[in-house]
């Protein structure tokens, strides 16, 4: 199969309705928000689904989540060991690093796109890869409402108790509703080094497709995250007349004068700018 042959951007939208769509451990697990008060959802988090989903369709993925491990390993250093290819080129300080990354790139799809770092603790020797798949973070349209309740338990964590501990309380928060965008792009010159495909981009947009299928939680139950469109720009070349920036400004979302506070997808006015010899696959996914 032959390389990438045409650059790729996209733009991915997406809802979340009474769900938790990324939680910050550093603020007791309260939904990302900017100090202005727009939602956010980490790029680290969009990759984690993006594996996952290619996972579910069969392919083969080097960070898995440990819940998620399908090969018997339990961490990266172990995945890689055991892998035979990696292991006969693995020759400490003389590691060939650029077979090493070939056969991890062939071998892991994740690594062919996003790129990995294979560091590990008192490895005499380190492989970066850099993927042609990137992605921001989300950001939502409009400012979130945080809606936040204290829960309870209804047992004991502890036996020999006759009453309930004082460790049966908690918090649960959630976003009322908001339209979350994220942008990203598919590089031809990096796919051409890691080997990344046009078969390659099309199972990203179809994880994209359905990114929080099998990812349901008490912080996300099924139905509270939605899919809902997909803009996909081929460039038709290697080097596009167009930066990235520029056709992921030409996505052009508002909020419709008529309405005071979102609370569905069709409460906004969403608008593409015609760049000559450039219009995108719009993928309607509700």
């Amino acid at each position: 199969m032959s390389t990438l042959t045409q650059k790729i951007d996209f733009a991915i939208l997406f809802t979340a309705e009474n769900a938790n769509a990324n939680g910050d451990p550093l603020n007791g697990n309260r939904p990302r928000e900017s100090f202005d008060g727009f939602g956010e959802v980490s790029d680290v988090c969009i990759k984690r689904k993006i594996r996952n989903r290619l996972q579910d369709m069969g392919e083969r993925i080097f960070v898995q989540s440990d819940d998620r491990a399908d090969d018997g390993c339990d961490s990266l250093r172990s995945r890689a060991e055991a892998n035979e290819a990696l292991k006969a080129i693995s020759k400490g300080k003389n590691t060939n690093r650029e077979e090493f990354a070939r056969i991890s790139c062939e071998e892991w799809i994740d690594v062919r796109s996003f790129g990995q770092v294979f560091a590990f603790k008192d490895d005499s020797v380190s492989v970066g890869v850099r993927g042609p798949v990137s992605i921001s973070m989300a950001k939502s349209v409009s400012p979130i409402d945080i809606v936040s309740m204290q829960i309870t338990k209804s047992v004991n964590s502890e036996g020999g108790k006759s009453g309930k501990a004082s460790d049966t309380m908690g918090m649960k928060h959630r976003v009322e509703f908001g339209l979350y965008v994220a942008k990203g792009s598919i590089n031809c010159q990096l796919a051409e080094k890691t080997g990344f495909t046009d078969e390659d981009a099309e199972k990203i947009k179809e994880a994209l497709a359905t990114l929080f299928e099998n990812d349901c939680s008490s912080a996300r139950p099924d139905g509270s995250m939605e899919m809902c469109r997909i803009y996909w720009w081929k460039h038709g070349c290697k080097t596009p007349r167009y930066s990235s920036a520029k056709v992921h400004r030409s996505l052009k979302i508002q909020q419709k004068e008529n309405v005071s506070k979102p609370s569905c997808f069709d409460d906004y006015e969403i608008t593409i700018e015609q760049l000559d010899g450039l219009t995108p696959e719009i993928i309607d996914l509700r």
